[in-house]
């Protein structure tokens, strides 16, 4: 097998991502948009050969972009890269995307003989860094296999949700559906308390060992108590995408999703406010706002 991994989207998690399977002793040449990103990758040991002259000595593709349009791009797009990579390659898809799109997706690299792994993550930042990640995976066995080296050098746990793509897919908009709730369910109950006058620290402490707790919760309210809202999570604009993906599905099916469409309204309303790139912790000012409040926490707030 090939040492040589292409990778695409050094965003938060797709650095570390990128960075642990360099670790683990992998040629990784990544790409991304934003050219000084791409040199410090590669001044910390990445490889910076040319695209076409790397790609048909490729074993895997991981793409960690943010949606479908880019991945398509990536593979199908203008550089034709899914021409260029040698038979047996596995695309490795991390992207929240619809299941339809997976299962395309899949169709279209198997007509080329490349392998397609339909492989969502969770985790965030601080875990792609640890090689610790969760995948929500689903493909082929054969896609499985051949992913499975650079699987471990990014994940703790792999989920196998099944042997075609699109399974995968659908799972992660399980987990984006009550990730998504819980994010703004944080924001409305913190607020909620320091409107009355509780120590948002106070709530923090007191709901992380009670029932009311998620990972969400307790990975977000720090963030919102220390009004730290340059998005090292998510931005506020990844929840109308999810969301948005998954609205979609539930019309298809005839299925009420009232709680996550009022969430994404939420989000939506944030986003209009002008705070689109902020993370999504930001939300609390949203709530805050239709309050009259600032920081009732804070001495001299409204």
């Amino acid at each position: 097998m090939s040492d040589n991994v292409l990778f695409f989207g050094l965003g938060s998690m797709g650095t570390g991502m990128a960075h642990s399977l360099r670790r683990a002793g992998f040629r990784v040449n990544a790409f991304t948009n934003k050219p000084e990103v791409r040199q410090a990758f590669i001044d910390a040991g990445g490889e910076s050969a040319d695209l076409a002259a790397f790609a048909p000595e490729a074993a895997a593709v991981v793409i960690a972009v943010v949606n479908a349009a880019q991945t398509e791009d990536i593979l199908f797009g203008k550089t034709g890269l899914a021409e260029c990579l040698p038979a047996g390659c596995v695309v490795i898809a991390c992207p929240t995307i619809d299941p339809a799109d997976a299962r395309r997706f899949e169709a279209d690299c198997e007509a080329r003989g490349l392998l397609y792994l339909d492989a969502p993550i969770s985790g965030g930042a601080l875990k792609a860094d640890a090689g610790a990640l969760s995948f929500m995976a689903s493909g082929r066995p054969e896609a499985f296999a051949a992913a499975q080296p650079f699987l471990d050098a990014m994940a703790a746990s792999v989920f196998n949700m099944g042997e075609r793509a699109g399974a995968g897919s659908v799972m992660k908009a399980v987990n984006q559906m009550l990730a998504g709730v819980h994010v703004a369910m944080t924001s409305e109950a913190m607020a909620f308390g320091m409107a009355q006058g509780l120590p948002p620290d106070r709530v923090l402490e007191v709901v992380s060992q009670s029932a009311g707790t998620s990972w969400m919760f307790e990975n977000r309210a720090p963030r919102l108590i220390e009004e730290d809202f340059v998005p090292a999570h998510a931005s506020l604009t990844i929840w109308p995408k999810d969301l948005g993906i998954i609205l979609g599905i539930c019309e298809q099916l005839g299925l009420a999703a009232p709680i996550t469409q009022a969430a994404l309204d939420r989000y939506q309303q944030a986003i209009d406010e002008g705070r689109a790139h902020e993370d999504d912790a930001s939300l609390v000012k949203t709530y805050l706002g239709e309050a009259g409040l600032d920081r009732p926490d804070r001495e001299g707030s409204s």
